[in-house]
């Protein structure tokens, strides 16, 4: 008797092996990673948070800033926002990583193995770029309701009650006024990851002279997660400038009046170029890079348990 959710767990047919249900079962993976990832991460990106949007007051560094908001608010400080961060992010995470390999596997199966292999980096590139930017369109307003929470944590007693307060005040356009520094932020940053990743994975099979197919899964889980530390880093050093935007601009007042740009501008010209690619940047890489590591690492483990084996690139003269 078939049960909800048995469709999902079966193992895909091996003729239809990149059928659609690899794909949902690569968007669940996905959305599991990315939920719990950023969701025990929290309190580190609330640190991060309150130093890009008051460096003055929060200027003690990563564990510096963890003293300090929990001496003044209390340990549950550290939690605020977590609720928007998971829900949101298992969206992202469902859309991101189920369509890369949407789209990644279907470049390939229009360009042919072996143009593929000669492309592969360009892949990487446009199914991610590609992938986030559907994902971000759904990210955006409980990023918002997330950096509106951190920046003032009596602002709301949850995700619903964030989400009335801003449709009240400011109309579903309050929902969105991160969208272009959240795309600046995460589209760069996506691509970065999944190339960067790709390709220190690929060296490190290079260098062990095995495919994916020939190790074990504790190996395989092994380069995910090194290839996910080295990858992480890669893509929060490039898209720190504009997540140091985003959670300015979703700041109350930010930037005075105007249209999107003007006010991005204005952010940009007070906080100063220096300061928008350095402050914060250290608990970032930290987030980002264990954060990476581990997306990688569950992704691979989420898809194994459903019984999918997950696409790699290979050469076919070898």
């Amino acid at each position: 008797m078939n049960t909800p959710g048995s469709a999902l767990l079966a193992p895909s047919p091996a003729a239809t092996k990149y059928d659609l249900m690899y794909f949902l079962k690569g968007a669940a993976a996905g959305g599991i990673c990315c939920s719990i990832t950023h969701g025990a991460l929290t309190p580190v990106d609330v640190v991060k948070t309150r130093v890009q949007l008051d460096p003055v007051k929060y200027n003690k560094g990563l564990v510096g800033g963890f003293k300090q908001i929990i001496g003044e608010e209390g340990a549950m400080a550290l939690t605020t926002g977590l609720g928007a961060t998971a829900f949101g992010y298992f969206i992202q995470g469902w859309f991101k990583f189920g369509g890369v390999e949407f789209f990644k596997i279907n470049a390939v199966q229009t360009l042919g193995e072996e143009k593929a292999w000669a492309n592969k980096t360009s892949i990487y590139l446009a199914s991610a770029a590609c992938a986030e930017t559907i994902a971000d369109v759904f990210l955006c307003p409980l990023e918002a309701v997330r950096i509106r929470a951190v920046s003032d944590p009596e602002f709301c007693d949850g995700l619903a009650d964030g989400f009335g307060k801003i449709l009240k005040a400011e109309g579903v356009g309050g929902f969105y006024a991160g969208f272009v520094p959240i795309l600046a932020k995460q589209v760069p940053y996506t691509m970065a990851k999944f190339a960067v990743q790709g390709d220190v994975a690929d060296r490190i099979y290079n260098q062990i002279g095995k495919q994916p197919s020939e190790l074990s899964s504790n190996m395989n889980l092994g380069v995910s997660l090194s290839s996910g530390v080295v990858a992480g880093v890669a893509a929060a050093i490039i898209s720190h400038p504009a997540d140091t935007l985003l959670s300015k601009v979703n700041k109350a007042g930010a930037g005075g009046t105007g249209s999107m740009a003007k006010r991005l501008m204005t952010i940009a010209s007070e906080t100063g170029i220096v300061s928008l690619c350095t402050v914060g940047l250290l608990p970032r890489c930290v987030m980002i890079g264990t954060l990476t590591a581990g997306q990688f690492g569950i992704f691979d483990t989420v898809m194994n348990a459903l019984g999918a084996s997950k696409f790699h690139f290979h050469n076919p003269n070898e």
